[in-house]
Parts: C-alpha cells; sequence; structure tokens
C-alpha cells in the first residue's frame, strides 16, 4: 500500500446516508451482528473521531479506545455533529503528514499509511451497512472499492478467511466474478445480499 486516497468522497456520501435516516429506523437492524442502526451511527460518529486524531496524532482524551457501539450514546445533534466529524476526518487525512511515522486508533497502534486504508475502508463498508440498513441506494466510487480491497484481501488471506476480531467477521463466499463492491463487503463478513 502506497496510494493516499482521498476520504473525502466517502465521508460526504456517509453524511448524505446519515440525513436520509429516519428517527424510527434507529432500531433496525443492520449487516452488523448485534449492532441496531442507532449503534452503528454512534459508531461512526466515534471512528470519525479516533481516526480524525489518528491522522493528526492528538490524543485529547488520552490513549485511544476502540469506538463505542450504543444508540444511547448517540448525542441529541447527532444529525448536524457527525457530518462534521466527517468532513474534519477527511480533511485530517488530506495533511501528507497524516500518513507518515506511527499512531494509534481504537487502541491498536499502527502506521499512517495503515490507520489511513482502515479510516477510509471503514467509511466505505460501515457506509454500506448504514444504506442496507436504512433502504438507501449505495454507490461507492471505483478507486475507493480498489484501494479497499487491496487493503482488506491480503488481512482475510492471512486470517484463512477467518476473519478478524474487532475488523471483520469470517469471509462470505460469493462468485468470483462478483461485482468489486460485493467482493469487498463479502471479505469483510458480509452477505451483499443482505436486506433488513
Amino acid at each position: 500500500m502506497t496510494s493516499k486516497p482521498d476520504l473525502t468522497p466517502a465521508a460526504r456520501r456517509m453524511a448524505r446516508l446519515l440525513a436520509g435516516v429516519r428517527d424510527d429506523q434507529l432500531t433496525a437492524p443492520t449487516p452488523c451482528p448485534d449492532m441496531p442502526l442507532g449503534a452503528l451511527i454512534d459508531h461512526i460518529g466515534g471512528l470519525s473521531l479516533a481516526f480524525t486524531w489518528a491522522a493528526a496524532k492528538r490524543f485529547p482524551d488520552g490513549p485511544s479506545r476502540p469506538p463505542s457501539a450504543d444508540a444511547a450514546n448517540l448525542p441529541p445533534d447527532w444529525r448536524t455533529r457527525f457530518p462534521e466529524r466527517l468532513e474534519a476526518l477527511a480533511a485530517a487525512w488530506r495533511s501528507p503528514e497524516a500518513w507518515e511515522g506511527m499512531t494509534e486508533a481504537g487502541g491498536v497502534d499502527m502506521s499512517g499509511e495503515e490507520a489511513g486504508h482502515v479510516a477510509i475502508n471503514e467509511l466505505v463498508v460501515h457506509g454500506w451497512d448504514l444504506a442496507r440498513a436504512s433502504g438507501q441506494p449505495y454507490d461507492a466510487g471505483t478507486d475507493e472499492i480498489d484501494t479497499c480491497l487491496a487493503f482488506v484481501a491480503p488481512a482475510v488471506e492471512q486470517s484463512g478467511g477467518q476473519g478478524i476480531e474487532g475488523l471483520f467477521g469470517p469471509r462470505v463466499e460469493i462468485p468470483d466474478d462478483a461485482p468489486a463492491l460485493d467482493r469487498l463487503i463479502a471479505l469483510t463478513g458480509r452477505a451483499p445480499s443482505w436486506a433488513g
């Protein structure tokens, strides 16, 4: 991995998806086991902060921890606050320094380059989760999907397809000629045909 992808399209797509979530959908299931939509949205808000701090290599709350996933933690203004966090996330990763040296996110030490790739993968895959759970269309860019596949595929191969705790579940088998987005989703332990 040597590319430094622009996180802006994925972050803005996520913000548009958040705007399309109705209050009555917050308890809806998602492709993430045991994580209703409100909990997923809380997770998205938390990972936006975590990876912004990872890019800046500054952690205002002390050592980083994995983002929570609990709808009870959603602030009343999440519909405006979380899009602002997503915009800040994308801006932070436009800095070349974000991709250099070491950093941490979710309590895990990693290189800046690896953290940037985890961040875009989180945006793309959780964007798909959010779209599926809320009944919205989803169309990630080819470059984004290719970047995520290049990051995820080696990790899944190394795990023997069994998944990586804290990142994604066991690979779902789909045809080799499936669309690239479906292959990415399947590698992260989700069924591309999932519907709430």
